[in-house]
C-alpha cells in the first residue's frame, strides 16, 4: 500500500550560493493514512521548517533546494501556487503552536471557519454557518452557537487550539500536522486535546504528522517516531521499539533528562547546544556533544544502520552498552521541625470591576480568596494548577508587587507591610516565566544583575563588580557573559542570568514562576539541577509556580494544589501525587503524559474550562467538572478534612459526605 504522504531527501534553506544556511537536510519519512508519526527533538533542530517546507510556507528567503514530497499521488513540489492553495489547507491542514498568533484577532471564530469552508468546500450563507457549528461542535467546544461570534481574545488557551483544529478540519484534510500543539496547555487541556486529535484521526483515518518535543506526549500517541537534530533525521521506528531500546546517544541522553517518579539524585545533561544555522559541520552532527563520540564521528558522516527494528544514524549503533533502569536516588533530608521561614495566612487579592463615567465599582475577580502556606528554609513548596487559578497572583503578592486585598505574610517571621517591603524583599526574590521579557534588552547581563544590588545597597560598592562575576559563575554562566546582551544567550542561559540577578542580593527564598516552562528538555534537565545545587549549598526555600507535575515530582517537598484562587488540596509531594485523594488532583495526576503510559490511577477526565473568578460557582468551586459532585458540592464550600501526616483536602465526596 503507498504511503499517503511521502517525503525523500528533503533540503530546505535559507539564502543563495554560499552564503545559504540550511535548515533541513536530506530528510526522508513517510506517514501512512490513520497512522501518527511524531517528529522529535530540541528547538531549533528544524522540525517546524520541515512541517513548513511541506505546506510550501516558507518564511521570506527559505526555498527547497531539492527533495520529493509526494501526497498522494500528487507532487506537491510541481504544483503552481494556485494549485498549491487547495491542497493546503484542502488536502494537508496545519495545526500552528501558538494559535493566538495563528488566528486573525479582528475576526470572529465563525468568520474565520466560514473563510475555510468557501475556499475548499464552496460552501456559503448559512450552510456555511451549520456547517462552521457542527465543526465547532465535533472538536468539543461547548455552546458552539455563543462562540461563532467570540472573537480569539475572548477564549481560553485550550479553545482557541480546538477552534484552530476545527478550521484545520474543514478542508477535510487527508493529512494533519500538528506542530507543538500542546506546548503552552495545562496538562488537563493537552489530555482533551490529544483525545480530540486521536478520536478524530481514527474516525477519519488521517494521517497525522505530530511535531513535539514531549517524550510523554509521543509515547501516549505515536505509531512510528523519528528524532531530529540538525536538521537531519537520527534515529526511526516503531513506537514501543524506540521506547524500549533508544539506539542513537542523542535520544538516550533525551530520556535520561527526564525527572523520573521516585529519583531525586542529579539528571543527565546534554552539553553544549545544538548547532547554528550557519555553522560548518563535519562528521556526525551530534559528536561534539555526543559522551560516546570517536574519532571517527567528527570526520565522517554516519549512514543508516538497521538495529533492533530501527533505523539509526550512528558509527556506534550496537556497540553502545544496554540502558538498564536508573539508580534511585532518595529525596534529600531537611530539618521539617524548622520554624518556617515564610507563612502565609489567609492571602486574597481582589481585582475590581469598575464601569461608567463615575467608574463604580460592580464586583470583584477573586485572583486569590484565603490562601494560607508555609515554607522551610532548604524546602520547596510547590503550587500547581491550571492556567488562571491565582498561582502567579499569589507569589507577586507575597512580595507586594501586587497589593494584597487582606490576609497576612511573615518572612522570618516578620509581617511584610508597604512600611518595610523594600527591605524584606532582599531576602525573597522572584524568577520570572518568560526570562527575556523580564530582562532589560538594552541592558549589558552585568548590568542587570547590579542594578538589584545597587538598588538593595547589597555589599561594597567597589566589590559589586566582582561579586557579579562570582554569581554568574555560580549558574554556570561563561566567563564573557557579562559584558553581552540578553538577545545573544539561548532559552535555558537567559533563565540562568535570571537566577543570578535574584541570587545577586543574598535571598534566603526564591519564587519560581513557571522557570522551566518554555525549555526543551535537556535545557530543564541544567536548571533543575541548578535550583537543586543552589539549595544545598545555600539552603534557599522555594516556592516553585507550575503546573509541570513532572518536575514537582523531582523538585518539591511539599504540595499545595490551587482552583480558583483556593487550595483545595495540600501535603507533601510524594503522597499527594502518588495517591491524591481530591477529584481535581487526580484528574491533573493522571493527565501527565508518561514515557511508560501509566500513571498508577484510573484515568479521571475533567471537561470544560475553569469558571470565571469574577463568578466562582456556588460552593465546591469544582463542581461543575467533578464527576463525583453531588448536591451538596453545589451548595456549600468543603471543610478541610485530614488525609495523613500533614496532608488535607477540602472534598465533600473524600470527607464520605455524601451518599
Amino acid at each position: 500500500m503507498k504511503p499517503l504522504l511521502q517525503v525523500d531527501r528533503l533540503v530546505t534553506a535559507f539564502g543563495e550560493g554560499k552564503d545559504a544556511v540550511g535548515v533541513v537536510d536530506g530528510v526522508s519519512f513517510r506517514v501512512d493514512a490513520g497512522e501518527t508519526y511524531a517528529l522529535l527533538g530540541e528547538s531549533g533542530c528544524g522540525k517546524s521548517m520541515t512541517a513548513l517546507s511541506l505546506m510550501r510556507l516558507l518564511p521570506d528567503g527559505g526555498r527547497i533546494v531539492s527533495g520529493e514530497i509526494r501526497l498522494g499521488e500528487t507532487d506537491v513540489r510541481a504544483l503552481p501556487e494556485r494549485e498549491m492553495r487547495r491542497v493546503r489547507g484542502g488536502q494537508m491542514g496545519m495545526i500552528f503552536q501558538e494559535p493566538m498568533l495563528a488566528l486573525n484577532p479582528v475576526a470572529n471564530v465563525g468568520a474565520q471557519i466560514v473563510e475555510a469552508l468557501a475556499l475548499h468546500q464552496r460552501r456559503t450563507g448559512r450552510d456555511a454557518l451549520a456547517a462552521a457549528r457542527a465543526l465547532l461542535e465535533s472538536v468539543g467546544v461547548p455552546d458552539p452557537e455563543r462562540r461563532l461570534d467570540a472573537y480569539p481574545f475572548e477564549l481560553s488557551g485550550g479553545l482557541r487550539q480546538r477552534v484552530m483544529i476545527a478550521m484545520a478540519l474543514a478542508g477535510p484534510p487527508r493529512l494533519l500536522i500538528a506542530d507543538e500543539p500542546t506546548t503552552a496547555l495545562d496538562v488537563t487541556i493537552q489530555a482533551q486535546v490529544l483525545e480530540l486529535l486521536r478520536g478524530l484521526r481514527a474516525e477519519r483515518q488521517m494521517g497525522m504528522l505530530l511535531i513535539t518535543h514531549d517524550l510523554g506526549v509521543v509515547a501516549e500517541n505515536a505509531d512510528r517516531v523519528g528524532v531530529m537534530y540538525a536538521g537531519e533525521l537520527l534515529e526511526e521506528g516503531p513506537r514501543e521499539t524506540f521506547f524500549a531500546a533508544p539506539q542513537h546517544p542523542y535520544s538516550r541522553m533525551l530520556f535520561e533528562a527526564l525527572p523520573r517518579p521516585g529519583d531525586h539524585g542529579r539528571l543527565v545533561t546534554i552539553p553544549g547546544q545544538v548547532p547554528k544555522l550557519d555553522a560548518r559541520m563535519s562528521g556526525c552532527r551530534f559528536a561534539p556533544r555526543c559522551p560516546s563520540a570517536i574519532a571517527r564521528c567528527r570526520e565522517e558522516a554516519p549512514d543508516w544502520q538497521v538495529r533492533g527494528g530501527q533505523r539509526v544514524r550512528c558509527h556506534l549503533a550496537g556497540e553502545l552498552p544496554t540502558q538498564g533502569a536508573p539508580a534511585v536516588s532518595p529525596p534529600p533530608g531537611s530539618a521539617r521541625d524548622a520554624a518556617p521561614l515564610l507563612q502565609v495566612e489567609g492571602l486574597k487579592v481582589y481585582f475590581p470591576i469598575r464601569r461608567g463615567l463615575i467608574q463604580r465599582t460592580i464586583g470583584h475577580v477573586r485572583a486569590v480568596d484565603d490562601v494560607s502556606l508555609s515554607i522551610r528554609a532548604g524546602r520547596t513548596l510547590a503550587l500547581v494548577g491550571e492556567s488562571g487559578c491565582g498561582k502567579t497572583t499569589a507569589g507577586k503578592a507575597l512580595l507586594r508587587l501586587i497589593e494584597p486585598t487582606g490576609g497576612r505574610v511573615l518572612l522570618g517571621g516578620e509581617p511584610i507591610t508597604p512600611a518595610n517591603a523594600r527591605t524584606l524583599r532582599r531576602q525573597a526574590q522572584m524568577v520570572f516565566q518568560d526570562p527575556y521579557s523580564s530582562l532589560n534588552p538594552r541592558m549589558r547581563v552585568e548590568e542587570i544583575v547590579l542594578e538589584g544590588m545597587d538598588a538593595l545597597r547589597v555589599g561594597a560598592e567597589r566589590g559589586r563588580r566582582e561579586a557579579v562575576a562570582a554569581v554568574l559563575r555560580q549558574v554556570g554562566l561563561p566567563d564573557d557573559a557579562g559584558g553581552r546582551y540578553p538577545h545573544a544567550f539561548s532559552g535555558g542561559q537567559r533563565q540562568r542570568i535570571a537566577i543570578a540577578r535574584a541570587l545577586a542580593v543574598s535571598p534566603r527564598l526564591l519564587i519560581c514562576d513557571e522557570p522551566t516552562s518554555a525549555l526543551d528538555v535537556s535545557v530543564q534537565a541544567q536548571i533543575l539541577n541548578l535550583l537543586k545545587d543552589l539549595q544545598e549549598s545555600l539552603g534557599l526555600a522555594y516556592l516553585f509556580i507550575t503546573h509541570n507535575l513532572g518536575v514537582v515530582e523531582y523538585l518539591a517537598h511539599e504540595v499545595a494544589v490551587m482552583y480558583l484562587g483556593r487550595i483545595v488540596e495540600q501535603g507533601p509531594a510524594a503522597e499527594v501525587l502518588r495517591a491524591p485523594r481530591h477529584p481535581y488532583t487526580q484528574a491533573l495526576v493522571s493527565a501527565i503524559p508518561r514515557i511508560d503510559g501509566a500513571s498508577g490511577l484510573a484515568t479521571l477526565h475533567v471537561g470544560g474550562d475553569q469558571p470565571s473568578p469574577l463568578a466562582p460557582p456556588p460552593g465546591c468551586h469544582f463542581h461543575p467538572r467533578c464527576p463525583r459532585a453531588g448536591d451538596l458540592c453545589r451548595r456549600d464550600y468543603p471543610e478541610q478534612t485530614r488525609a495523613g501526616d500533614g496532608h488535607w483536602v477540602r472534598c465533600h465526596w473524600v470527607a464520605g459526605r455524601l451518599g
